[in-house]
């Protein structure tokens, strides 16, 4: 696992020393991603240079020092990940006349495109990856990103450079960074917690699509990259639903076992110590149990708990490591020690991003770290097989108002928000004793209003839309801001089937799986040079979830039946059956208190004021209807605070450029 990044001159202009010097400047952003070694390349006839920070997983030795090129010297990589099946490949190059000098799966990459292409050679890789090839010959560069979004890649143009990188901090290393703010992407955070590619938080700078190749030429007028799909979640599912699994339940349960016992043992593999995160839930206990299956020795487990029984599944954890014997390391922590991380935040994720359970995953990240370089995670399992809630939870909400007529629906929805929402409240709180629910007791102007909007919902991908937005109407909030359109808005890349549940999970893997879950997991893991791997997100897994028929992810309401069939084999199901958690933190109850001046000094109205991006009344309201406990916002309070100690942070990285440049003049 490194750290990559690189720039291209479409004008050469610097020389060998000063392309050499910028981009070590740039990789030297993230040496947590990479502290064991650092490598750089230029030519300044191309005026390209590529920078590589290394952490060392396969092959310690100095011959998997990086960029590399390939034997011929047509191509020079700088590459992050992994390439699982990279041995098998080696073999098969090995057949075609191929030698190697070292043991990484680097080396075979670079000769995986010399010998079969670019496209054909990624489009065998079983990995998770990230990385920039220059084809010296053609004079193009090439940036990949592996199939699900495992690992992250920016590019943008600064005038007329090219730059690129695993993280923002390295583009804004570069001497000619000067982005505005994106409010349009800013305005999708507020809605999402995180910013959807292809968009970052600044103008022209973007994120690589999953599954993609993005080919520029510094001879290129319009500077438009070349953008090829390789392999797509719409086309695994496309294919999927069209080709159901043709075998009994029976059958597909031990196909799942196959395939994802294969995926685990490929993502063991390491010269280094490995572990796993164990939260004692479905997905991390059928990864740690096949890990198990397949180890001779006990496999090192780590879980992070919390005193507050709401928040805590260390016990669960714990009952599972004894269950299958595995070295189990736990560590409960305090309020004041997982607010201690907060400051760390900005820094770490690099643009705003405020799921607030990045707070347990970098201390579990933190924590596996002391004893080992690796671990597995079980992220992926709710996306392919179903196990949100709120995919059983919306559907069945989606049925009950498809019976109402859409005029009736509509004529209701608008006579609903005709009254404001305060005015509700002081229409319905007098009487909230009468009402046979609690639910009506505290704004229920607001749950109206929410009402309004499900019932105003013209496809399932809008109901959906409306039960994942933190703040309802961005736009309103973010000043200046026009909202994008996005997978779940832009109706032309709706799923093409009549049910609602695969519906989401298909809108879920191609947005908050990649731009939420495994941001969440690779900057956590990262900042503490820390390798995670995903066994879920095995392309050859993820195809064979779309042959599964619905009815055997999704049961009696109940999510990942399938797993939980195969899980049964390895672990009782008392250790694993209960209510889903999740991996949280309270928030809310710390704006309350401990948080609450710290807080209260970023949402300050005259500070928003001068700032200029938000609009204070929203923010306002909000934050006094939340200290007063007339409502729980802590999610919309921490999109904003999250994005405020983003910004604070951003003005303080800019004032230490200006003085570098002034120290150097």
């Amino acid at each position: 696992m490194c750290g990559i990044t690189g720039y291209l001159e479409t004008t050469p202009r610097s020389t060998r020393t000063e392309l050499e010097a910028t981009a070590l400047t740039m990789a030297a952003a993230f040496h947590h991603r990479g502290p064991d070694d650092s490598g750089v390349w230029a030519d300044s006839a191309a005026g390209i240079a590529l920078a590589h920070r290394r952490l060392s997983i396969l092959d310690l030795s100095p011959l998997g020092h990086q960029p590399m090129h390939s034997p011929c010297g047509r191509y020079v990589i700088t590459f992050n990940g992994e390439i699982y099946n990279f041995r098998a490949l080696r073999q098969e190059l090995e057949a075609c006349g191929r030698q190697f000098r070292g043991q990484s799966d680097t080396e075979v990459l670079v000769a995986c495109v010399a010998e079969f292409g670019i496209l054909s050679a990624v489009r065998r890789l079983n990995g998770m990856f990230a990385f920039g090839l220059w084809d010296r010959e053609e004079r193009l560069l090439y940036l990949v990103r592996d199939r699900l979004g495992e690992k992250p890649l920016y590019h943008g143009y600064l005038g007329a450079t090219l730059v690129f990188g695993s993280e923002l901090k390295a583009l804004r290393r570069h001497p000619k960074f000067d982005c505005s703010l994106n409010r349009d992407a800013l305005a999708l955070y507020l809605r999402h917690n995180y910013i959807p590619a292809p968009f970052s938080i600044y103008e022209g700078i973007s994120k690589v699509q999953p599954g993609t190749i993005v080919q520029i030429s510094p001879e290129d007028a319009d500077r438009a990259p070349t953008v090829t799909a390789y392999w797509s979640v719409q086309a695994a599912a496309e294919y999927g639903l069209a080709n159901p699994f043709a075998g009994s339940e029976e059958d597909a349960v031990g196909r799942l076992d196959v395939l994802l016992r294969d995926a685990v043992k490929l993502r063991m593999e390491a010269d280094v110590p490995l572990g796993a995160f164990l939260s004692g839930g479905i997905d991390s206990s059928m990864i740690v149990a096949l890990m198990q299956a397949q180890s001779t020795q006990p496999v090192r487990t780590f879980t992070i708990g919390f005193h507050e029984a709401k928040y805590n599944e260390a016990n669960h954890a714990k009952a599972v490591a004894h269950h299958l014997g595995t070295d189990h390391t736990e560590l409960y922590v305090t309020p004041e020690e997982a607010m201690a991380a907060i400051p760390l935040l900005p820094a770490l994720y690099d643009e705003p991003f405020s799921d607030s359970s990045q707070i347990p995953t970098f201390l579990v990240s933190r924590l596996a770290r002391q004893d080992v370089t690796v671990v597995l995670s079980g992220d992926g399992g709710d996306e392919l097989f179903g196990g949100y809630d709120r995919y059983t939870l919306g559907a069945d909400v989606w049925r009950k108002i498809q019976r109402i007529p859409r005029s009736m629906r509509a004529f209701v929805a608008r006579r609903i928000q005709a009254v404001p929402f305060k005015q509700w409240n002081r229409l319905i709180v007098p009487i909230a004793h009468l009402l046979s629910s609690s639910t009506w007791e505290r704004n229920p102007g607001e749950k109206l209003h929410r009402v309004a909007q499900v019932l105003n919902a013209k496809a399932p991908e809008a109901l959906y839309l409306e039960m994942l937005s933190h703040w309802k109407e961005p736009e309103a909030v973010v000043l200046g801001a026009q909202e994008p359109l996005t997978v779940v808005t832009d109706q032309r890349r709706h799923l093409p089937v009549p049910e609602f549940e695969p519906r989401m999970m298909y809108i879920d893997s191609l947005t908050y799986l990649p731009d939420d879950i495994l941001v969440k997991v690779d900057r956590a893991s990262m900042a503490v040079s820390l390798e995670a791997r995903v066994p879920f997100l095995d392309h050859r897994l993820v195809e064979f979830s779309w042959h599964v028929p619905l009815a055997w992810k999704i049961r009696q309401g109940k999510g990942k039946w399938l797993l939980r069939k195969l899980l049964a084999q390895y672990v009782p199901p008392t250790l694993t059956e209960r209510p889903k958690m999740g991996f949280g933190v309270p928030i809310g109850l710390w704006l309350r208190g401990p948080l609450r001046e710290w807080a209260e000094a970023l949402l300050d109205e005259k500070c928003l004021k001068d700032q200029g991006y938000l609009n204070p009344k929203p923010i306002r309201d909000k934050w006094n209807e939340h200290l007063h406990g007339d409502c729980n916002w802590e999610y919309l309070l921490w999109d904003v605070l999250m994005f405020q100690a983003w910004l604070e942070q951003e003005r303080e990285m800019v004032c230490k450029h200006d003085e570098n440049i002034t120290a150097r003049g």
